[in-house]
């Protein structure tokens, strides 16, 4: 059949419409849309009768089909899809027949093309169609009905079709244009379907993956047979550029078309394509890089050796702006490293090629970026794991692993960490990194190389080879055989003949040669090798340079290359000998290898053991930060640390402890998984093993000296030395709490005192919560009880490991304790008690959890467990500590609080125990004090008599008899508050209840049948009953500690004159120990009486002060802090002297200070005024413990609502002053910090506002300076830059200083980075210019500033100095009559019946005691006239309303 005409493929739909040119196919009619589906019958019935030539009498219908498909039903679409791929399919089955015919005729070959490219633009028009109306009706979500079309049929349909598509162009439909190239415009028509498919974002879901595979091989066969490689590199970098989802479909059909099709070169051209963008034109466009380096990436990971064959052209993108494209290069590195360039096998050039890759990614783990950074380590993390870094490398990843430890971001730190995870838990060292244990074994093998070196030099004597000698002579021996060739002198004889054989001739020019006589051996050359020609030696070819000739001859003969230089004579054992000489130098050598290479394995061991230490202390910081996945890794870091045997790890294993009361449940968890693996996961056969090494290590982090290292125990001893235990109790209202600090210990303490801290107590914790829930079996309970009763050999802090792990095991389970009790006592409270008293604390301790909890529970009215006064538990500590009293021992004291403490707990009756125990004392005291004067012990004698004699008894039975009545006083009035109380109010209750049951049945009917309004009166009545009951035994246990325990009928009025002479003579009584029990005895007395308090208030802030022992001011602000509590308005007029406490001189001090106010001011005990500021001023301690427990402060404080916001401009305030002593870089460091805390707009704004006021008062132009950095830390908003710009007069005449002026510039820089609106902008720029104006304005009226012009800055005010506006150190020289009684503070009640003056409206100041304080309040030193003589005592209320 003849055409007269050719279909052209158009560019776009429209093209067909218009008549381009004679013989072009033109579309005569676009048929309305409600005459299509009659068109579609009529082509349907043409197919049947003339198959797939049907379209080119048919096709205008389902042109117009394609040109109205919007309003075209679904039923219509539908059927022209199915209709059209019957077409195509049945076409591509005829079409091998027809190509494979070779008498196919001119117009049937244009007739099937034409047929198949119409058939083929309409096939793939429809695909088009139906993929575009399903990309819009996926992003229309909000309707309900997406169309059938772009649901269920046309995703059915995809695939077949596509697969139809690629077996069409799998046939060699060169043939049907005439066997030349197929043209592009129908390729990319084909392909162009292929493309529109993978524009779909849900084209990456894994229901389509089918679909996917299909594009792949369509494409597959495009790039094979139809030379479709440039269209499609241009394709996919800008789909990669406009469409991020398409990276990985194209990495993973790169990926199949270079490894299944053999297209390795359409992977250079397509990173050759990506490395050519331009750098500039990549960093404004961000999806086009995201989709560029999510493309590298995975290729990378999929075919890692064509992209090391291409990584050149990708290199320039590591010097560019985006971070993307540089983690993309560098995981295409860490790629090749991992899978190519991986092993020891490698050659010359892939080595090189590795180590320069690792230099590149050592180069980016201190890149400006830090997600570049991260992702650095994060690759790092990998190639270590998959042990492709080798050895060589390793010091310097790890070193820069550490370093990255400081890093600024969280995430670079959190991988940092987990790089080093990966270090310790690949490394090739050893499974035990101790640098201790590496140290020894490095030091011996290093000496034993240096012996190998050594012994090598002495019996290796310098051996000159012939060869040498004969380098060596050859300049004499050439000159020698060039006088041969001048003519001859006047009376040269020629006396040299030749021998008559070679042999003798050999020899005899090798004498010659030896004894140097260089010329006669060059001329017996040269004749034999004209007699000699062809034999050995002399058989060399005679060379046209007959010079050369005669050399070559001399240097075979010396060298004895010759054969004729071995003689027969030669003994035939010197051949072997030499041969053994060479295999004992072989086996020398190899010996001295293997030792060098030992000692390179242990030198890099003890270096990464070295490292791996340097991080454990910068990583045990972390274990406190903000981010809860950094503080899960460190945790995770210390386990690993710890399991490879590094001994300081133990440290950051207790650091750890604290955070099983976290608020964040990850961390909490992690903890205790943390605990399970390092202790409760021991390994062995049987249970009885498995029982020993849990205990093992368990004991690990109760004892250190058991089996600590020698570092950890230094650490240990010089935090502990200094100090001997001291107990100082919290009293919070009805509730105590016992807090052990440490006090003066002599230097020649062998022994070790370990305190129980807050991590001790956190694994106390730990340990009943893992009893609680069965995971520590009954056997590790009966190994603990036999090293206890010593059935099980043991050391002694084995032993008393034992009872400590088995009082935290108690807390979960009391039975463990009760059903033991007396082998306690009879082992623990033994005659040989005095032998170990710290072993009789821990069982003290132990069978203290046998009481329960003090404050019992509401509704819980059973009767609190008490044993009888006799029983023989009593007895045994009454006989220990009386017995220990008159010898000296350093742990006595800490027994004897144990054994009070005990005492009072469980005991009927623990006062009479007590007084017993204080009388016996007492008395054994008296007798000693008679034994000094030379009387005989009167036992009449009252026991105040040791206050007359204290001097003359010794200082150790002065600090025990002071102890011991402070801690029975403590106990008491414990024991009225708590236990007392407690049992007043569980009686009562017990009477009401019993009164109720008595009523009668009939009268509890009557209450029924009453209204509900008579019901409410009623329980309020009763409430107001229960309350007024709490109210009276308040009063009553208040009654009996004001008025009872220290008049002149109880015993501790005896004592209490002893503890103030003390108190009172430091000179007398010396002694740092005794010293340190007086004052705690005396802050324990004053918690008895408010009256006893008050007046003693001067003495104890006074020994505070002045006291030159750091111990004593410890403890005494611990008494202060628990007096605050428990009589706070005694103790508020002195509050200024606990914030002068955090400027003590002494570090320890002021930590103790830190965490007392930390306490107080958290518990709202103290008024917090511009006095925080000296807890601000800890944040630059040189102490990290203190700065650590400010930082601390400041966090807890920032959950308080506004609190920092509200003291911010106190502390600013303070803080710049001149007098404070606050450096500039420090007040930077502070403000800092604190400004951290403000994340609220609204304070932001506020803040601006009055920073800006306060430059109207600022005195000194560092306060400028100040204030000004203030303002740049702030995050500045719209509103704030509004708020800076309506105070601008405030500041305009500081911005001369330069300083003050940058600082303004940084603001506004700061402003623009963030963005904003085009009027921000605007105004900032005013901003800008009216900055730039004052300040260059300021500058050049300068001098007449000076004269006079401007109003000058005024003189510093000169105010009475304050509690904390100086950090200086205190001077111990004070005055006595510096400390006097303040007054208490006017309470809310006498405010009222004041008249106050109206206050004036006065302009934003900022120091709070610039506004509120009084004369009286800026210095608490008062005449002694002026001491308040009556306080208004607590009111003491039900524990409901006291708290």
């Amino acid at each position: 059949m003849a055409a007269a005409w050719e279909f052209h493929l158009p560019l776009s739909p429209a093209d067909l419409l218009r008549n381009g040119g004679p013989g072009r196919y033109v579309v005569q009619e676009v048929l309305p849309a409600r005459e299509l589906p009659p068109a579609l019958t009529a082509f349907r019935t043409a197919f049947r009768a003339r198959g797939a030539l049907a379209v080119l009498q048919h096709f205008d219908p389902l042109y117009s089909l394609l040109h109205h498909f919007q309003a075209v039903g679904t039923d219509v679409k539908e059927d022209a899809l199915e209709l059209m791929m019957r077409v195509v399919s049945h076409h591509s089955n005829e079409l091998p027949a027809i190509l494979g015919d070779s008498g196919l005729s001119h117009a049937d070959r244009t007739a099937h093309l034409n047929a198949l490219k119409m058939n083929c633009y309409l096939l793939t028009g429809l695909v088009d169609a139906f993929e575009m109306e399903t990309c819009k009706s996926g992003l229309l979500e909000n309707k309900k009905n997406r169309t059938k079309t772009s649901g269920s049929l046309w995703e059915e349909e995809r695939e077949p079709l596509l697969r139809l598509l690629t077996q069409l162009l799998q046939l060699d439909l060169h043939k049907l244009w005439g066997g030349s190239m197929v043209e592009e415009e129908f390729v990319s028509l084909m392909t162009g379907s292929c493309y529109r498919i993978l524009e779909n974002s849900s084209i990456g879901l894994q229901k389509y993956r089918a679909t996917r595979e299909a594009v792949t091989h369509l494409l597959a066969a495009a790039l094979v047979h139809y030379d479709h490689m440039f269209s499609a590199t241009l394709k996919i970098t800008q789909m990669l550029q406009h469409f991020e989802h398409v990276a990985p479909v194209f990495a993973q059909a790169v990926s199949l078309w270079a490894t299944e099709y053999g297209l390795k070169s359409l992977v250079g051209e397509l990173l050759r394509e990506i490395g050519q963008k331009c750098l500039q034109d990549l960093t404004r466009d961000a999806s086009g890089i995201k989709g560029y380096a999510t493309f590298i990436t995975e290729l990378a990971e999929q075919i890692p050796a064509l992209v090391l064959s291409n990584m050149s052209v990708l290199l320039r993108h590591l010097d560019g702006e985006s971070y993307m494209m540089r983690n993309a290069v560098l995981v295409a590195m860490a790629e090749v490293l991992v899978q190519v360039l991986n092993g020891d096998q490698l050659e010359e050039a892939a080595r090189g090629t590795r180590d320069q890759f690792l230099n590149m990614l050592q180069a980016h783990v201190c890149d400006i970026n830090g997600f570049v950074r991260s992702r650095v380590l994060q690759l790092f993390t990998r190639i270590v794991q998959c042990k492709a870094l080798p050895l060589t490398q390793f010091q310097s990843v790890v070193s820069l692993a550490v370093g990255r430890l400081r890093d600024k971001s969280v995430v670079v730190a959190k991988n940092a960490i987990q790089l080093l995870a990966a270090f310790l838990s690949n490394n090739p060292f050893s499974s035990k990194l101790s640098c201790t244990d590496l140290a020894e074994p490095l030091k011996k093998e290093v000496q034993k190389l240096q012996e190998m070196r050594d012994r090598d030099r002495s019996t290796a004597a310098p051996v000159i080879t012939p060869e040498e000698e004969w380098e060596a002579m050859l300049p004499e021996v050439r000159a020698a055989t060039q006088q041969l060739f001048q003519p001859q002198q006047e009376g040269e004889e020629e006396v040299l003949e030749v021998e008559e054989t070679v042999e003798s001739t050999s020899e005899q020019i090798t004498r010659l040669l030896r004894k140097l006589n260089y010329k006669s051996a060059a001329r017996l050359t040269q004749k034999a090798l004209c007699r000699f020609q062809g034999k050995e030696p002399f058989s060399g070819p005679m060379e046209e340079n007959e010079e050369a000739a005669i050399l070559g001859v001399l240097k075979r003969l010396y060298t004895g290359s010759c054969p004729g230089e071995n003689s027969e004579d030669a003994p035939h054992g010197n051949s072997s000998l030499k041969t053994k000489e060479v295999v004992l130098e072989e086996q020398s050598q190899t010996e001295l290898v293997k030792q060098e290479m030992l000692v390179q394995y242990l030198q890099d061991a003890y270096n990464f053991s070295v490292k791996i230490t340097e991080a454990l202390s910068l990583i045990s910081k972390m274990m406190y930060e903000n981010c809860v996945s950094v503080v899960q890794e460190a945790i995770e870091f210390f386990v690993t640390v710890s399991q490879f045997g590094v001994p300081q790890a133990l440290v950051g294993v207790r650091r750890m402890l604290p955070l099983i009361w976290s608020r964040e449940p990850g961390i909490k968890e992690a903890v205790l998984n943390a605990y399970r693996r390092l202790y409760l996961s021991p390994s062995g056969d049987s249970e009885r093993a498995r029982a020993q090494g849990l205990v093992r290590s368990l004991s690990l982090i109760m004892v250190d000296a058991s089996l600590g290292t020698i570092q950890c125990l230094e650490e240990i001893v010089s935090t502990c030395l200094a100090w001997v235990w001291i107990v100082f109790v919290i009293l919070d209202v009805c509730y105590i709490k016992m807090v052990v600090i440490a006090v003066n210990v002599s230097a020649g303490l062998k022994s070790i005192l370990v305190p129980l801290p807050t991590c001790f107590i956190a694994f106390l914790f730990q340990i009943s919560e893992f009893v609680q829930k069965d995971e520590i079996k009954p056997a590790v309970i009966q190994l603990l009880w036999e090293r206890f009763t010593e059935k099980s050999q043991c050391s002694s802090l084995e032993r008393r490991a034992a009872v400590m792990l088995l009082g935290m095991m108690a807390r979960g389970k009391p039975e463990i304790i009760g059903s033991n009790l007396d082998v306690l006592v009879t082992v623990g409270l033994s005659e040989k008690v005095c032998e170990d008293y710290r072993l009789a604390q821990e069982v003290c301790n132990a069978i203290s959890k046998l009481a329960g909890n003090p404050k019992p529970a509401l509704g819980n009215n059973n009767t609190p467990f008490r044993l009888p006064q006799n029983h023989m538990l009593f007895g045994c500590l009454s006989k220990t500590v009386s017995k220990g009293f008159d010898q000296p021992s350093g742990h006595w004291i800490p027994f004897m609080e144990a054994a009070v403490m005990l005492i009072y707990q469980l005991a009927e009756g623990a006062e009479e125990i007590c007084a017993h125990i204080l009388q016996v004392c007492s008395q054994q005291a008296l007798e000693k004090l008679r034994e000094a004067d030379g009387q005989k012990a009167d036992p009449g004698v009252s026991p105040s008599r040791v206050s007359g004699g204290a001097s003359s008894l010794p200082t150790f039975l002065l600090t025990h008899l002071v102890s011991l009545v402070g801690q029975v006083a403590l106990q008491q009035v414990a024991h009225l508050e708590v236990s007392v109380s407690a049992e007043l109010r569980r009686r009562r209750i017990l009477r009401e209840e019993e009164k109720t049951k008595k009523r009668s049945d009939s009268s509890m009917r009557q209450k029924r049948l009453q209204s509900t309004g008579n019901e409410t009166t009623m329980e309020e009545e009763l409430g107001l009953v229960g309350a007024t009951a709490d109210d009276t035994e308040a009063e009553l246990i208040r009654n009996i500690c004001e008025k009872e325990l220290l008049d002149g009928k109880h015993l501790f009025s005896a004592f209490v004159p002893l503890v103030l002479k003390i108190c009172n003579n430091p000179g007398l009584y010396s002694d740092s120990v005794l010293s340190a029990a007086a004052a705690l005895s005396l802050g324990k007395l004053c918690m008895i009486s408010s009256d006893f308090c008050d007046s003693h208030l001067r003495l104890l802030f006074t020994m505070m002060e002045k006291s030159t022992l750091p111990g004593v001011r410890s403890n005494l602000i611990i008494a202060a802090g628990d007096l605050a509590i428990r009589f706070p308005n005694l103790v508020e007029p002195w509050t200024s002297h606990l914030y002068a406490r955090l400027r003590d001189p002494c570090p320890s001090v002021r930590q103790t200070a830190g965490l007392v106010m930390t306490h107080l001011i958290l518990k709202d005990m103290v008024k917090v005024k511009g006095q925080v500021s000296e807890m601000a001023a800890l944040l630059i301690d040189p102490e990290e413990a203190i700065m650590g427990v400010a930082q601390n402060f400041f966090s807890e404080l920032s959950n308080k609502g506004n609190a920092i916001y509200n003291l911010l401009p106190d502390i600013i305030s303070r803080l710049s002053d001149p007098n404070c002593g606050i450096e500039e870089e420090s007040f930077h460091i502070i403000m800092r910090h604190l400004f951290s805390y403000i994340t609220k707009d609204k304070q932001t704004e506020s803040l601006v506002e009055k920073l800006c006021q306060r430059f109207r008062t600022a005195r000194t132009e560092r306060q400028c300076r100040d204030l000004s950095h203030c303002l740049t830390l702030l995050p500045l908003s719209e509103r704030g830059l509004h708020k800076l710009q309506d105070n601008f007069d405030c500041f305009a005449d500081k911005l001369q200083d330069p300083a003050v002026y940058s600082c303004f510039q940084t603001v506004l820089v700061r402003f623009r980075r963030a963005g904003g609106k085009p009027e921000n902008k605007t105004l900032a720029e005013e901003l800008e210019q009216k900055l730039s104006a004052s300040h260059n304005r300021g500058l050049d009226s300068a001098e007449t500033c000076q004269e006079g012009s401007r109003t000058p800055m005024p003189e510093p005010a000169k105010q009475k100095p304050t509690g904390g506006s100086h950090r200086q150190p205190l001077s111990t020289a004070n005055r006595d009559d510096d400390f006097v009684t303040p007054q208490p503070r006017t309470f809310r009640n006498q405010k009222r019946a004041q008249k106050r003056p109206p206050p004036k409206k006065a302009v934003i100041t900022f120091s709070s005691d610039e506004e509120n304080s009084s004369e009286d309040e800026l210095s608490a030193e008062l005449r002694e006239e002026e001491t308040p003589t009556k306080t208004t005592p607590i009111t003491r209320s039900s524990a409901r309303r006291l708290r």
